[in-house]
């Protein structure tokens, strides 16, 4: 039994209209579905993935009024985007300076390039080199030539003051192996460890950052909320049944619709998810016009009214 890579990563903005300019225009990531928290129908939740809304390519937020995060350790700090070759790297500084995004040099780091960089809420990227290894599905109507879009994401990097509850977790209970590990490029305090899901590489590995002299993080926008990772749909029940066998606390089985759910916390508090491929986002709006207007599930279509009353206008054509 085994995850087979990042699912999708959920973040904060306080920003909707601004947060979807970024991940569309600026960054030019299809937004997929638009839709709301489940848990909490007042806020959006966006979803920015590839032309087909492939899992594994989803970035994800959440709409809140929040303050600022507080950056520190207990916590997922960084998302790493996947782009083809290292010639993309000139694309993408030259499009930073345009429209000022604020960006580091290009570094090569265990072996791969990339290239950090934030949102205007302070959002902690980071454009990773995959060499252009595995499918690919570009969007036609991406402002970003298709040779240098984002490709789905890649490593994700957690924060914590120490290794060995983390590792016994990812190794024990989330099947994950220890792959190496390597400084940090940005302060030669920090150590990062790499864990390796299913076949590994750059789209299925997290990142863990050792960092006890970091006061605990605040959540808050510009921050992340959770990680998921994926399993094949066939799987959902027996990890399901792993973590009950266990003993780990979880949230059981959660059915969000476009994919089912299963929510644990690391010894940090640190959020999971294990979430389904399938069904997919198109299974209630057609492809061609996926993000357009809002998509509510079944069980929530009979509050659209309520719903739709209580968000704030957002222009996503």
């Amino acid at each position: 039994m085994q995850l087979h890579g990042i699912h999708h990563l959920t973040a904060v903005s306080a920003d909707a209209p601004g947060n979807h300019d970024f991940y569309t225009r600026i960054l030019g990531m299809r937004l997929v579905k638009k839709t709301v928290n489940q848990d909490d129908v007042s806020a959006y939740h966006l979803f920015y993935a590839d032309g087909v809304a492939s899992p594994g390519t989803d970035l994800t937020f959440f709409d809140w009024p929040v303050g600022p995060e507080r950056r520190g350790t207990q916590a997922i700090t960084g998302t790493a985007l996947r782009v083809a070759g290292a010639g993309a790297f000139a694309y993408w500084a030259t499009r930073f300076t345009e429209h000022g995004v604020k960006h580091g040099p290009v570094q090569l780091v265990a072996g791969r390039q990339q290239m950090a960089f934030e949102d205007p809420e302070g959002q902690r990227l980071t454009l990773l080199d995959d060499g252009g290894t595995g499918p690919f599905h570009p969007w036609d109507r991406s402002p970003v030539p298709s040779a240098q879009q984002i490709r789905g994401l890649g490593p994700i990097t957690i924060s914590v003051p120490e290794l060995t509850p983390t590792a016994r977790f990812l190794t024990q209970v989330m099947a994950m192996r220890a792959a190496g590990e390597h400084a940090a490029p940005d302060d030669p305090r920090s150590r990062i460890h790499v864990f390796e899901m299913g076949e590994g590489g750059p789209a299925a590995e997290l990142h863990v950052r050792v960092e006890p002299h970091l006061p605990q993080a605040r959540p808050g926008a510009g921050g992340v909320h959770h990680v998921a990772f994926r399993v094949r749909d066939d799987e959902y029940e027996g990890w399901v049944a792993r973590l009950q066998r266990l003993r780990i606390p979880s949230s059981g089985p959660v059915d969000r619709f476009y994919f089912r759910s299963l929510y644990t916390r690391e010894p940090n508090g640190i959020l999971y998810e294990i979430a389904t491929d399938g069904p997919g986002f198109a299974t209630d709006e057609p492809m061609e016009s996926l993000g357009e207007s809002l998509a509510l599930p079944p069980f929530l279509e009979p509050r659209r009214a309520e719903i739709e009353r209580g968000l704030k206008p957002l222009s996503t054509r």
